[in-house]
Protein backbone atom coordinates (compact mmCIF):
# COMPACT_ATOMS: atom_id res chain seq x y z
CA UNK A 1 0.00 0.00 0.00
CA UNK A 2 1.11 3.55 -0.61
CA UNK A 3 1.12 4.57 3.05
CA UNK A 4 4.69 5.89 2.94
CA UNK A 5 5.99 8.93 1.07
CA UNK A 6 9.41 7.43 0.49
CA UNK A 7 12.63 9.13 -0.53
CA UNK A 8 14.18 7.76 -3.75
CA UNK A 9 16.63 5.47 -1.97
CA UNK A 10 16.95 1.71 -1.61
CA UNK A 11 19.30 0.96 1.27
CA UNK A 12 20.89 -2.46 1.24
CA UNK A 13 23.75 -2.51 3.77
CA UNK A 14 24.93 -0.76 6.92
CA UNK A 15 27.95 -0.61 9.21
CA UNK A 16 28.22 1.65 12.24
CA UNK A 17 26.78 5.07 11.38
CA UNK A 18 26.91 4.52 7.63
CA UNK A 19 24.59 2.86 5.13
CA UNK A 20 24.88 2.03 1.44
CA UNK A 21 22.27 2.07 -1.30
CA UNK A 22 21.78 -0.40 -4.13
CA UNK A 23 24.07 1.69 -6.34
CA UNK A 24 26.95 1.45 -3.87
CA UNK A 25 26.67 5.04 -2.61
CA UNK A 26 27.60 5.58 1.04
CA UNK A 27 25.53 7.80 3.39
CA UNK A 28 26.07 9.14 6.89
CA UNK A 29 23.00 8.02 8.84
CA UNK A 30 21.65 10.69 11.20
CA UNK A 31 18.24 9.01 11.27
CA UNK A 32 19.09 5.59 12.77
CA UNK A 33 15.73 4.14 11.78
CA UNK A 34 14.15 7.20 13.47
CA UNK A 35 15.94 7.03 16.83
CA UNK A 36 15.93 3.24 16.79
CA UNK A 37 19.35 1.85 15.79
CA UNK A 38 20.96 2.58 19.15
CA UNK A 39 24.21 0.76 18.32
CA UNK A 40 24.17 1.68 14.65
CA UNK A 41 24.21 -0.98 11.95
CA UNK A 42 25.71 -4.49 12.13
CA UNK A 43 27.16 -3.89 15.59
CA UNK A 44 29.16 -6.96 16.73
CA UNK A 45 27.25 -7.15 20.04
CA UNK A 46 23.94 -7.35 18.21
CA UNK A 47 25.25 -9.80 15.61
CA UNK A 48 26.43 -12.10 18.40
CA UNK A 49 23.21 -11.74 20.42
CA UNK A 50 20.99 -12.39 17.38
CA UNK A 51 23.02 -15.43 16.35
CA UNK A 52 23.24 -16.93 19.82
CA UNK A 53 19.57 -16.47 20.65
CA UNK A 54 18.33 -17.76 17.31
CA UNK A 55 20.44 -20.89 17.75
CA UNK A 56 19.09 -21.41 21.25
CA UNK A 57 15.36 -20.48 21.32
CA UNK A 58 13.51 -17.73 19.52
CA UNK A 59 9.80 -18.02 20.40
CA UNK A 60 7.61 -20.04 22.76
CA UNK A 61 4.76 -17.63 23.74
CA UNK A 62 3.93 -16.23 27.15
CA UNK A 63 2.22 -19.45 28.21
CA UNK A 64 5.57 -20.28 29.81
CA UNK A 65 8.14 -18.43 31.87
CA UNK A 66 10.82 -16.93 29.58
CA UNK A 67 14.22 -16.53 31.30
CA UNK A 68 15.44 -13.93 28.78
CA UNK A 69 12.30 -11.88 29.43
CA UNK A 70 12.87 -12.09 33.17
CA UNK A 71 16.49 -10.98 32.75
CA UNK A 72 15.52 -7.97 30.63
CA UNK A 73 12.71 -7.02 33.02
CA UNK A 74 15.17 -7.22 35.89
CA UNK A 75 17.65 -4.98 34.06
CA UNK A 76 14.96 -2.41 33.23
CA UNK A 77 13.63 -2.24 36.77
CA UNK A 78 17.15 -2.10 38.21
CA UNK A 79 17.90 0.89 35.96
CA UNK A 80 14.63 2.83 36.29
CA UNK A 81 12.08 3.88 38.90
CA UNK A 82 9.72 1.09 37.82
CA UNK A 83 8.97 -2.25 39.50
CA UNK A 84 7.07 -4.19 36.82
CA UNK A 85 7.30 -4.64 33.04
CA UNK A 86 4.90 -5.74 30.29
CA UNK A 87 6.53 -6.53 26.94
CA UNK A 88 5.02 -5.90 23.52
CA UNK A 89 6.25 -5.14 19.99
CA UNK A 90 6.16 -1.37 19.42
CA UNK A 91 5.77 2.06 20.93
CA UNK A 92 2.11 2.25 19.96
CA UNK A 93 1.45 -1.06 21.71
CA UNK A 94 3.33 0.11 24.79
CA UNK A 95 1.15 3.22 24.91
CA UNK A 96 -1.98 1.12 24.33
CA UNK A 97 -0.98 -0.94 27.36
CA UNK A 98 -0.48 2.22 29.41
CA UNK A 99 -3.89 3.52 28.33
CA UNK A 100 -5.53 0.26 29.43
CA UNK A 101 -3.64 0.33 32.72
CA UNK A 102 -4.74 3.93 33.33
CA UNK A 103 -8.37 3.17 32.53
CA UNK A 104 -8.47 0.16 34.85
CA UNK A 105 -6.73 2.22 37.55
CA UNK A 106 -9.40 4.89 37.08
CA UNK A 107 -12.22 2.36 37.39
CA UNK A 108 -10.87 0.21 40.22
CA UNK A 109 -8.78 2.62 42.29
CA UNK A 110 -10.44 6.00 41.74
CA UNK A 111 -14.00 4.79 41.14
CA UNK A 112 -14.34 6.66 37.84
CA UNK A 113 -17.04 5.42 35.46
CA UNK A 114 -15.53 6.98 32.32
CA UNK A 115 -11.84 7.78 32.95
CA UNK A 116 -10.17 10.64 31.09
CA UNK A 117 -6.48 10.78 30.11
CA UNK A 118 -4.96 14.22 29.56
CA UNK A 119 -2.32 14.55 26.82
CA UNK A 120 -0.49 17.48 25.24
CA UNK A 121 -0.97 19.41 22.03
CA UNK A 122 1.71 18.54 19.44
CA UNK A 123 2.31 15.17 21.11
CA UNK A 124 2.75 11.87 19.30
CA UNK A 125 1.90 8.51 20.86
CA UNK A 126 1.36 6.08 17.96
CA UNK A 127 -0.80 5.08 15.01
CA UNK A 128 -3.46 2.81 16.51
CA UNK A 129 -6.93 4.28 17.01
CA UNK A 130 -6.40 4.89 20.72
CA UNK A 131 -2.90 6.29 20.32
CA UNK A 132 -3.75 8.64 17.44
CA UNK A 133 -6.57 9.89 19.64
CA UNK A 134 -4.06 10.41 22.44
CA UNK A 135 -1.84 12.21 19.93
CA UNK A 136 -2.54 15.94 20.10
CA UNK A 137 -2.14 16.57 16.36
CA UNK A 138 -5.33 16.67 14.24
CA UNK A 139 -3.42 15.83 11.03
CA UNK A 140 -2.91 12.26 12.28
CA UNK A 141 -6.61 11.91 13.18
CA UNK A 142 -8.13 13.18 9.94
CA UNK A 143 -10.58 10.72 8.31
CA UNK A 144 -10.26 8.17 11.14
CA UNK A 145 -13.32 9.23 13.17
CA UNK A 146 -15.03 8.13 15.30
CA UNK A 147 -12.02 8.41 17.57
CA UNK A 148 -11.67 6.70 20.93
CA UNK A 149 -13.36 8.72 23.70
CA UNK A 150 -11.70 9.66 26.97
CA UNK A 151 -8.89 12.05 25.98
CA UNK A 152 -8.42 15.75 26.68
CA UNK A 153 -5.63 17.99 25.35
CA UNK A 154 -3.67 20.82 26.95
CA UNK A 155 -0.69 22.92 25.79
CA UNK A 156 2.73 21.39 26.53
CA UNK A 157 4.90 23.05 29.19
CA UNK A 158 1.91 25.04 30.52
CA UNK A 159 1.24 24.16 34.16
CA UNK A 160 -1.65 26.60 34.52
CA UNK A 161 -3.47 25.00 31.59
CA UNK A 162 -3.05 21.53 33.07
CA UNK A 163 -4.23 22.58 36.51
CA UNK A 164 -7.27 24.30 35.01
CA UNK A 165 -8.11 21.24 32.90
CA UNK A 166 -7.94 18.91 35.90
CA UNK A 167 -10.12 21.28 37.93
CA UNK A 168 -12.71 21.54 35.16
CA UNK A 169 -12.83 17.81 34.41
CA UNK A 170 -13.00 16.89 38.10
CA UNK A 171 -15.50 19.62 39.01
CA UNK A 172 -18.33 17.15 39.68
CA UNK A 173 -16.16 14.32 40.99
CA UNK A 174 -13.02 12.50 39.84
CA UNK A 175 -12.73 11.94 36.09
CA UNK A 176 -9.02 12.27 35.31
CA UNK A 177 -7.14 8.97 35.67
CA UNK A 178 -3.81 9.88 34.08
CA UNK A 179 -1.64 12.46 32.38
CA UNK A 180 0.34 11.13 29.41
CA UNK A 181 3.33 13.23 28.31
CA UNK A 182 6.62 12.95 26.44
CA UNK A 183 9.73 14.14 28.27
CA UNK A 184 10.69 15.73 24.95
CA UNK A 185 8.21 15.93 22.08
CA UNK A 186 9.88 14.25 19.13
CA UNK A 187 7.41 14.29 16.24
CA UNK A 188 6.02 17.50 17.69
CA UNK A 189 9.21 19.38 16.78
CA UNK A 190 11.96 18.23 19.19
CA UNK A 191 10.47 20.28 22.01
CA UNK A 192 12.02 19.51 25.43
CA UNK A 193 9.99 19.48 28.61
CA UNK A 194 10.52 22.24 31.14
CA UNK A 195 11.86 21.16 34.54
CA UNK A 196 9.56 23.42 36.57
CA UNK A 197 6.58 22.36 34.48
CA UNK A 198 7.17 18.68 35.09
CA UNK A 199 7.68 19.21 38.81
CA UNK A 200 4.29 20.91 38.84
CA UNK A 201 2.78 18.06 36.81
CA UNK A 202 4.10 15.57 39.35
CA UNK A 203 2.68 17.61 42.24
CA UNK A 204 -0.74 17.87 40.55
CA UNK A 205 -0.81 14.14 39.86
CA UNK A 206 0.10 13.37 43.48
CA UNK A 207 -2.55 15.77 44.77
CA UNK A 208 -5.32 14.17 42.70
CA UNK A 209 -4.09 10.53 42.74
CA UNK A 210 -3.57 10.76 38.97
CA UNK A 211 -1.05 8.52 37.19
CA UNK A 212 1.82 10.25 35.41
CA UNK A 213 2.68 8.29 32.28
CA UNK A 214 5.91 9.20 30.47
CA UNK A 215 6.17 8.25 26.80
CA UNK A 216 9.89 7.45 26.43
CA UNK A 217 9.51 5.71 23.06
CA UNK A 218 11.78 8.16 21.24
CA UNK A 219 14.00 9.43 24.07
CA UNK A 220 14.53 6.37 26.27
CA UNK A 221 17.57 4.06 26.48
CA UNK A 222 20.33 6.64 26.59
CA UNK A 223 19.40 8.95 23.73
CA UNK A 224 19.21 12.10 25.86
CA UNK A 225 22.53 11.42 27.59
CA UNK A 226 20.67 9.74 30.45
CA UNK A 227 19.01 6.34 30.44
CA UNK A 228 15.53 7.92 30.52
CA UNK A 229 14.21 11.27 29.41
CA UNK A 230 12.46 11.83 32.74
CA UNK A 231 15.86 11.93 34.45
CA UNK A 232 16.41 15.31 32.78
CA UNK A 233 13.34 16.66 34.56
CA UNK A 234 13.93 15.82 38.22
CA UNK A 235 10.77 13.72 38.64
CA UNK A 236 9.70 10.08 38.60
CA UNK A 237 6.68 8.90 36.59
CA UNK A 238 4.31 6.12 37.62
CA UNK A 239 4.36 4.50 34.18
CA UNK A 240 7.01 4.51 31.43
CA UNK A 241 6.57 3.40 27.83
CA UNK A 242 9.57 2.48 25.69
CA UNK A 243 10.32 0.93 22.30
CA UNK A 244 12.51 2.14 19.38
CA UNK A 245 16.02 2.16 20.88
CA UNK A 246 15.27 -0.63 23.36
CA UNK A 247 15.98 -3.34 20.79
CA UNK A 248 18.42 -1.38 18.66
CA UNK A 249 16.25 -2.13 15.61
CA UNK A 250 14.75 -5.46 16.68
CA UNK A 251 10.99 -4.90 17.23
CA UNK A 252 10.27 -4.69 20.95
CA UNK A 253 8.26 -2.38 23.17
CA UNK A 254 7.63 -2.30 26.90
CA UNK A 255 5.36 -0.68 29.45
CA UNK A 256 6.99 -0.25 32.85
CA UNK A 257 5.14 0.77 36.00
CA UNK A 258 5.49 1.09 39.74
CA UNK A 259 3.96 -1.73 41.77
CA UNK A 260 1.57 0.75 43.38
CA UNK A 261 -0.37 1.14 40.13
CA UNK A 262 0.01 -2.36 38.67
CA UNK A 263 -3.70 -3.17 38.54
CA UNK A 264 -3.54 -5.56 35.57
CA UNK A 265 -4.27 -9.21 36.27
CA UNK A 266 -4.11 -12.44 34.20
CA UNK A 267 -6.36 -12.07 31.17
CA UNK A 268 -6.40 -8.25 31.20
CA UNK A 269 -3.72 -7.81 28.56
CA UNK A 270 -1.49 -9.97 26.37
CA UNK A 271 0.79 -10.16 23.34
CA UNK A 272 1.67 -13.20 21.25
CA UNK A 273 5.16 -12.02 20.25
CA UNK A 274 5.73 -9.65 23.16
CA UNK A 275 8.86 -10.42 25.15
CA UNK A 276 9.84 -13.56 23.27
CA UNK A 277 13.34 -15.00 23.90
CA UNK A 278 14.77 -13.60 20.66
CA UNK A 279 13.89 -9.93 21.11
CA UNK A 280 14.60 -9.95 24.85
CA UNK A 281 18.01 -11.54 24.41
CA UNK A 282 18.97 -8.90 21.85
CA UNK A 283 17.46 -5.99 23.81
CA UNK A 284 19.32 -6.99 26.96
CA UNK A 285 22.60 -6.97 24.99
CA UNK A 286 21.75 -3.50 23.64
CA UNK A 287 20.91 -2.10 27.07
CA UNK A 288 24.01 -3.56 28.68
CA UNK A 289 26.18 -2.10 25.90
CA UNK A 290 24.63 1.36 26.26
CA UNK A 291 25.70 1.25 29.90
CA UNK A 292 29.07 -0.53 29.69
CA UNK A 293 30.40 1.20 26.56
CA UNK A 294 29.80 4.72 27.89
CA UNK A 295 27.23 5.52 25.22
CA UNK A 296 25.19 7.87 27.42
CA UNK A 297 28.30 9.98 28.00
CA UNK A 298 28.99 9.84 24.26
CA UNK A 299 25.41 10.91 23.50
CA UNK A 300 25.84 13.88 25.80
CA UNK A 301 29.22 14.95 24.38
CA UNK A 302 28.37 14.40 20.73
CA UNK A 303 25.01 16.09 21.21
CA UNK A 304 26.70 19.17 22.61
CA UNK A 305 29.13 19.15 19.68
CA UNK A 306 26.24 18.84 17.22
CA UNK A 307 24.24 21.66 18.81
CA UNK A 308 27.27 23.96 18.74
CA UNK A 309 27.69 23.24 15.03
CA UNK A 310 24.00 23.79 14.34
CA UNK A 311 24.07 27.11 16.20
CA UNK A 312 26.78 28.28 13.81
CA UNK A 313 24.37 27.58 10.95
CA UNK A 314 21.67 29.58 12.75
CA UNK A 315 24.11 32.51 12.90
CA UNK A 316 25.16 32.02 9.25
CA UNK A 317 21.56 31.90 7.94
CA UNK A 318 19.51 34.23 10.16
CA UNK A 319 16.88 34.51 7.44
CA UNK A 320 16.23 30.76 7.68
CA UNK A 321 16.79 29.47 11.19
CA UNK A 322 15.36 30.38 14.55
CA UNK A 323 17.02 28.10 17.10
CA UNK A 324 18.38 24.68 18.02
CA UNK A 325 16.55 22.43 20.50
CA UNK A 326 17.35 19.10 22.05
CA UNK A 327 19.02 16.87 24.59
CA UNK A 328 21.87 14.45 23.96
CA UNK A 329 21.48 12.91 20.51
CA UNK A 330 17.94 14.05 19.74
CA UNK A 331 18.17 17.54 18.29
CA UNK A 332 16.14 19.84 16.08
CA UNK A 333 17.25 22.66 13.78
CA UNK A 334 14.23 24.99 13.83
CA UNK A 335 13.29 26.99 10.74
CA UNK A 336 11.51 30.33 10.96
CA UNK A 337 7.82 30.14 10.12
CA UNK A 338 8.31 32.53 7.18
CA UNK A 339 11.49 30.88 5.88
CA UNK A 340 11.66 30.33 2.14
CA UNK A 341 12.25 26.61 2.64
CA UNK A 342 10.77 23.82 4.74
CA UNK A 343 12.42 20.98 6.65
CA UNK A 344 11.67 18.51 3.85
CA UNK A 345 13.66 20.67 1.42
CA UNK A 346 16.75 20.39 3.62
CA UNK A 347 16.26 16.64 4.06
CA UNK A 348 16.06 16.16 0.28
CA UNK A 349 19.09 18.37 -0.33
CA UNK A 350 21.03 16.45 2.31
CA UNK A 351 20.45 13.18 0.45
CA UNK A 352 22.31 14.70 -2.49
CA UNK A 353 25.23 15.27 -0.08
CA UNK A 354 24.92 11.66 1.15
CA UNK A 355 23.56 12.66 4.54
CA UNK A 356 20.36 11.14 5.93
CA UNK A 357 18.12 13.38 8.07
CA UNK A 358 14.44 13.30 9.06
CA UNK A 359 11.85 16.08 9.46
CA UNK A 360 9.92 16.65 12.70
CA UNK A 361 7.07 18.64 11.19
CA UNK A 362 7.40 21.26 8.43
CA UNK A 363 9.78 23.57 10.29
CA UNK A 364 12.16 21.26 12.18
CA UNK A 365 15.01 19.12 10.86
CA UNK A 366 15.64 16.25 13.29
CA UNK A 367 19.01 14.67 14.10
CA UNK A 368 18.82 11.26 15.85
CA UNK A 369 22.01 9.34 14.93
CA UNK A 370 23.19 6.10 16.54
CA UNK A 371 24.60 6.59 20.03
CA UNK A 372 27.97 5.28 18.82
CA UNK A 373 28.56 8.25 16.49
CA UNK A 374 32.07 9.70 16.69
CA UNK A 375 33.38 13.26 16.92
CA UNK A 376 34.71 13.01 13.36
CA UNK A 377 31.32 11.79 12.07
CA UNK A 378 29.52 14.72 13.72
CA UNK A 379 31.98 17.11 12.06
CA UNK A 380 31.46 15.38 8.72
CA UNK A 381 27.67 15.52 9.03
CA UNK A 382 27.81 19.24 9.81
CA UNK A 383 29.93 19.87 6.69
CA UNK A 384 27.50 17.91 4.52
CA UNK A 385 24.57 19.76 6.08
CA UNK A 386 26.18 23.14 5.38
CA UNK A 387 26.74 22.13 1.75
CA UNK A 388 23.11 20.99 1.50
CA UNK A 389 21.77 24.31 2.78
CA UNK A 390 24.14 26.29 0.57
CA UNK A 391 22.80 24.45 -2.48
CA UNK A 392 19.18 25.46 -1.88
CA UNK A 393 19.43 29.08 -0.71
Amino acid sequence: MTTYGRFPLALTRGAGCRVWDDQGNEYLDMVAGIATCTLGHAHPVMVEAVTQQMQQLHHVSNLYYIPEQGALAQWLTDHSCADRVFFCNSGAEANEGAIKLARKYGHTTLGIEEPVIITANASFHGRTLATITATGQPKYQKNFAPLVPGFHYVPFNDGDALESAIAALNANGPRVAAVLLEALQGEGGVNPGNVQYFKRVRELCDRHNILLIMDEVQVGVGRTGKMWGYENLGIEPDVITVAKGLGGGVPIGAMLCKSSCDVLQPGDHASTYGGNPFVCGVALAVCQTVQSAGLMANASARGQQLRQGLLKLVDAYPQLFEQVRGWGLINGLVLKEDAAIKSIDIVKAAIEQQLLLVPAGPTVVRFVPPLIITEAEIDESLKRLAASINNIV
